[in-house]
């Protein structure tokens, strides 16, 4: 076999072993060195025990492991990451539900539009899915079964908004797309503010339509549980404002040009520490359980990046990463054709990938290929974190809906949570097409902060 078609073996094979449920991470981490174990063979005979290790696999391995840990762009992450788990335990998610229902009762859905909101919102703070859609599974999914919402429709709301915190800043997704592509974070975080508030505002338009014209999917609420107005003031603004004030001075200071994005996350830690304890609900225990899950999950980034990363590193010597830019530029393609084929590929490969590994391993195939198609690398940015949304909602590998299913139980069926899902899923894919006919949706807000980019 030529080096090109070990190439592609290995691809298809790590698809396959993820398919049947090996940790993606280390699956990554295993073939890169057993393939790449072969592809730098240098040749001569193994004559002791440590010849086995003379080969130049390893010394990548230890190189891409130290740039992952000095990477600066990435010290973002953890500090995010620690701000969403402080704000999670504050109890802070559950008034800020309440109120919003409170505030939206007299719209059709308001239990819907209050979980969307709430979804929206958490999600920026928290940027981790899994977290969003459990928390929001226990707490928006009981109040709207015992307001004798539809099942089906209830979940779908929960699922799609807790996919937002990955497109809306500030975003863990753009920051390691950041460091895939050699992009500014301030202009991803830039392009990324309309097309996630256009998608937010879309699922509560559908919502609201849904609902007006199916009435027994979301029943309206009874008057006697609406408490007064000055109370639902009140609410909303010791649970709505404060965590949105937060969210809004990290993101501004990064915008406009006062913190970097690690420096505002670190901020956005601290500030998440002082709402815990002006809501006298931070308590040493929640504390460390903070500091424990953010380091867990750092640490799991960590060991996907090296896992990738040395996975990519492989494939691309072998010839993997030409082969498949020279297949896609021997197609003599026109630039949107380019960018439909691309999209395609990306929604293909969120049926039984995450996002992550999309980003690191296949998205960089397409990066190169940009430049010779004349197409804005931060617009392409955009229509990736958009179809990355679809990697939690497209059956039969929708993460959400697992997550869901996870802490629902019995109380629902899994089919019953697609069904809620679908409708979800073609609104993102309107939003791409919305956002590919008018360019200035992801691109206007970057180029009046920035100026006008120039390759």
């Amino acid at each position: 076999m030529t080096d090109p078609q070990v190439a592609l073996l290995m691809l298809g094979l790590f698809i396959l072993l993820v398919l049947l449920g090996f940790p993606i991470a280390f699956t990554l981490l295993a073939m890169g060195v057993a393939f790449g174990y072969y592809a730098y063979h240098q040749g001569g005979p193994v004559e002791s025990f440590s010849d086995i290790f003379n080969n130049n696999i390893f010394y990548l391995l230890n190189q891409n492991t130290y740039s992952v840990m000095e990477n600066p762009t990435l010290v973002a992450i953890p500090l995010f990451l620690f701000m969403g788990y402080v704000v999670e335990r504050a109890n802070i998610v559950d008034k800020l539900f309440f109120s919003l229902y409170q505030a939206a009762r007299n719209l059709p859905g308001s239990l819907a539009i209050a979980a969307l909101l709430t979804c929206a919102v958490f999600s920026t703070a928290s940027g981790i899915v899994g977290a969003v859609v459990t928390l929001m599974g226990l707490l928006a999914f009981p109040a709207m079964a015992n307001a004798n919402y539809n099942k089906s429709f209830a979940s779908g709301v929960i699922c799609a908004g807790g996919t937002l915190g990955i497109l809306i800043p500030p975003s863990i997704m753009l920051i390691v797309y950041s460091a895939i592509a050699d992009l500014s974070p301030l202009r991803l975080y830039a392009a990324a503010v309309f097309p996630g508030l256009l998608l937010a505002g879309l699922y509560i338009v559908y919502v609201i339509v849904r609902v007006w014209i199916t009435p027994s999917l979301a029943p309206k609420p009874q008057m006697d549980d609406v408490p007064p107005p000055r109370e639902i003031y009140w609410n909303l603004l010791v649970s709505f404002v404060p965590l949105t004030v937060l969210i809004a001075l990290v993101l501004g200071s990064i915008l406009g040009g006062l913190a970097t994005p690690a420096e505002a996350a670190a901020m956005g830690a601290l500030g998440g520490m002082i709402l815990a304890v002006l809501y006298r609900s931070m308590t040493w225990t929640k504390l460390k359980e903070s500091v424990f899950l953010t380091a867990k999950a750092t640490a799991m980034v960590c060991w996907l990046f090296v896992g990738s990363w040395t996975f990519a590193s492989v494939f691309s010597y072998l010839g993997g990463h030409d082969i498949i830019a020279d297949w896609v530029g021997g197609m003599a393609l026109e630039p949107w054709q380019f960018l439909v084929l691309a999209q395609v590929i990306i929604f293909l490969l969120g049926w039984p990938l995450e996002w992550s590994e999309i980003l690191i391993i296949f998205v960089p195939i397409f990066l190169p290929l940009l430049e010779v198609f004349g197409v804005n690398p931060y617009f392409f940015a955009m229509l990736v974190a958009l179809n990355l949304q679809t990697s939690f909602l497209t059956p039969p590998m929708a993460m959400s809906a697992y997550y869901l299913k996870g802490v629902l139980k019995k109380q629902i069926e899994l089919m019953e949570i697609f069904r809620g899902i679908m409708p979800y899923l073609g609104i993102v894919i309107l939003t791409m097409v919305l956002m590919y006919q008018f360019p200035g949706i992801a691109l206007w807000f970057p180029d009046y902060l920035f100026g006008v980019y120039v390759p």
